[in-house]
């Protein structure tokens, strides 16, 4: 794992994204707080990783204000939440897979997450777990259909049939959530810097 690790990393940088690995989400928290600081504008996409590391709340603490659509209620404040992050100094969200290639792929209902990863925050940082290293694009996708979108439809209650399936049907269910597919192959050229977080133990979806 450690070859494939520093190959992620070293392809990552060569495609324009800074990297850096973490062994704990501690230690990886601890980077991600320091190099945001404070007085920012930091918008988070949806992301189990983000919540398990109760990452907003510390970015919260440091005097920042967050905008993020899981921590309101109603629809108007969730558009409200959406629209700011979009628009945040800094952007942080998750990965669903990330290549040995160095490219950052990714599943999205809405498409606000993928939105902002690629158009609008000045500095975007995508974290991913050990888990999310795929050997390619072919690999990251099955990925996305087996151990991805499965269980983000099965924690939201939706009736999809990878919920009692356990695996994507590529289905015409109203309450789908895998509607937009994203690969990062290069950083954007319209985000400042893109940052991409890679931590040694297993996060999220």
């Amino acid at each position: 794992m450690r070859e494939k690790i520093e190959q992620v990393i070293e392809n990552l940088q060569h495609n324009g994204m800074k990297a850096s690995f973490f062994e704990t989400t501690d230690q990886a928290k601890n980077y991600i707080l320091e190099t945001i600081g404070n007085g920012k504008d930091v918008g988070i996409g949806g992301s189990m990783t983000i919540m398990d590391m109760k990452l907003h709340e510390s970015i919260k603490d440091a005097g920042n204000q967050v905008h993020w659509h899981w921590l309101v209620s109603t629809p108007e404040e969730r558009t409200e939440a959406v629209n700011k992050a979009n628009r945040a100094d800094v952007y942080l969200t998750s990965a669903n897979a990330i290549t040995l290639q160095g490219e950052v792929v990714n599943v999205d209902g809405n498409g606000n997450r993928v939105s902002a990863m690629i158009y609008g925050p000045k500095k975007v940082i995508i974290i991913g777990g050990i888990n999310k290293i795929c050997n390619d694009s072919f690999e990251a996708m099955d990925r996305l259909r087996k151990d991805a979108s499965p269980p983000n439809a099965k924690r939201l209650n939706r009736k999809t049939p990878c919920v009692t399936t356990g695996e994507c049907r590529d289905c015409n269910s109203p309450e789908r959530i895998c509607n937009v597919t994203t690969i990062i192959h290069k950083k954007p050229g319209c985000i400042g810097e893109m940052e991409i977080i890679i931590v040694g133990e297993e996060l999220g979806y």
